[in-house]
């Protein structure tokens, strides 16, 4: 019985990775990823894809821009 409430803070921090959305962006240089912005507000997980989704067509319609940007489900990855 002790050990219930440490599996519950885990499943916890579980459910608010799966309202997490991170942008990246390609690089000029060769084939990476770059980390730009993660959105984790507590206002779930559409609320979060959609900024995130609205960062990324922001930035990719500047004048000049070369690299692409795009959004994933969950906190950054490398």
């Amino acid at each position: 019985m002790r050990g219930w409430p440490l599996a519950l803070l885990a499943l916890a921090g579980c459910g608010a990775q799966t309202s997490t959305h991170t942008l990246y962006r390609s690089s000029m240089t060769g084939p990476m990823r770059i980390h730009v912005a993660t959105f984790d507000s507590d206002d779930g997980d559409k609320y979060n894809e959609e900024n995130c989704r609205m960062a990324m067509e922001l930035f990719q319609k500047q004048p000049g821009v070369k690299v692409r940007y795009w959004c994933e489900k969950g906190r950054y990855r490398a």
